[in-house]
């Protein structure tokens, strides 16, 4: 980038191609940098991230999680309280009642779930001629998600239609910023939880939505409302943003694909790789408590500051000199992917092995495909990066670097 350019514009769309440089430009030049149009700071560093996510003290999530202010102030904000925006203790509460929809062993039997369902998409696309171009967001990586999704909210088979149109909506809308865009779809999920959360009063199960209903006069219907608002809009674009990314890191490095072929042990090690690299949630914002003094600079008291998780997962003080580069024998330990401490995302688990489950079934169906990028078209929103669509293929023949 240029002397010239701004270190830091709202990136949405096309814009999301590369922002790397941008990224290397703030961590060396500003790492506590001040937007002065929307009047927001950011931080870049892997270190400064990482602490700020840990600092619910001084780091709030109470006001909101964008660039710009007012968000708390929604009347719609106020009536859901969603979790995401509050702090320890009342996070920690909530926390503690629905992560118990969300432990090893719930991960562990939705596995099979999972790999029956990317088989059989696989197997449909690997059943064309060698050479068609698919769109693998609209085969694979947009309904996976919301069948986990709906999976978590005890949602029945034969609910999933309605609930996948419902996701699709919300998840448009919320991505480029215009969550009244997804309004009928979200007014008919809420009409659609209400009933289920009568049901679940009369016949629990493992999911979310049984794990807060016995929670009573602490836990409204509208926050248990919230609550599956928030596991629709931020569960679901942001598992696509990681496998987009994913096809597209393993099409352009075949040298990487195939040390998968030959060692899947290093499956795990690579989706954590994979995780640091796409980061499908690039920055969330926090507002501070209190004035910081930081890498030479200050942020005043009540500042919006965006925690830049996509700069600091490619940090070089962090991961070293080719932080930038694919190697799925990395095996990263700290990543801020699913942000750190109090927030650490609930559905990391299933992410994860929503990623390892793609990869071994793609390796295993199809392992010469090919992806275009330059023709992938990435989607509206300042705040995820994931493609909106990414032509996909099966190639005729194993290419050199394959063979």
């Amino acid at each position: 980038m240029s002397v010239d350019e701004p270190l830091f514009r709202p990136r949405s769309g096309e814009s999301w191609r590369s922002p790397w440089a941008s990224y290397a430009a703030l961590r060396e030049r500003d790492p506590v940098h001040h937007v002065e149009e929307g009047d927001f700071w950011i931080l870049s560093r892997f270190a400064d991230v990482y602490d700020a996510a840990r600092d619910t003290a001084t780091y709030s999530s109470a006001g909101g999680l964008t660039m710009t202010t007012g968000e708390a102030e929604l009347e719609l904000v106020k009536e859901f309280q969603p979790m995401v925006m509050m702090d320890p203790p009342d996070h920690t509460a909530f926390r503690r009642m629905v992560g118990r929809g969300f432990t090893p062993r719930q991960v562990t039997e939705l596995e099979p779930q999972v790999r029956a369902f990317v088989r059989a998409r696989l197997q449909e696309i690997a059943g064309r001629p060698p050479g068609t171009p698919v769109d693998i967001v609209r085969e694979l990586l947009k309904p996976l998600p919301s069948m986990v999704v709906a999976h978590y909210h005890g949602v029945p088979d034969e609910d999933r239609p309605r609930f996948d149109v419902w996701t699709d909506a919300i998840v448009a809308g919320t991505s480029a910023g215009s969550p009244l865009a997804g309004a009928t779809a979200a007014a008919e999920m809420f009409g659609y939880f209400t009933e289920l959360i009568e049901r679940r009063r009369a016949e629990p199960g493992e999911d979310t939505v049984s794990q807060l209903v016995p929670a009573g006069d602490d836990v409204s219907v509208l926050q248990m409302l919230g609550f599956a608002f928030t596991m629709v809009a931020g569960g679901n674009d942001t598992t696509t943003g990681l496998l987009g990314v994913s096809l597209e890191l393993l099409s352009a490095h075949p040298g990487q694909r195939r040390i998968l072929l030959e060692r899947p042990e290093l499956l795990p090690d690579a989706v954590e790789e994979l995780l640091r690299l796409a980061s499908p949630v690039q920055g969330l914002a926090r507002t501070t408590t209190r004035a910081v003094e930081l890498d030479g600079g200050r942020i005043p008291a009540g500042s919006r500051v965006l925690l830049l998780y996509g700069a600091a997962n490619r940090d070089p003080r962090e991961f070293g000199p080719d932080s930038d580069e694919l190697d799925v024998q990395r095996g990263p330990r700290r990543i801020l992917t699913f942000s750190h401490g109090a927030h650490h995302c609930l559905g990391a688990a299933a992410a994860r092995l929503a990623g390892r489950v793609v990869l071994e079934e793609l390796l295993d169906t199809v392992p010469d495909f090919t992806v275009d990028a330059g023709a992938g078209v990435f989607a509206e929103g300042h705040y995820v990066r994931r493609y909106a669509s990414l032509p996909f293929a099966t190639v005729p023949q194993a290419s050199p670097a394959m063979r």
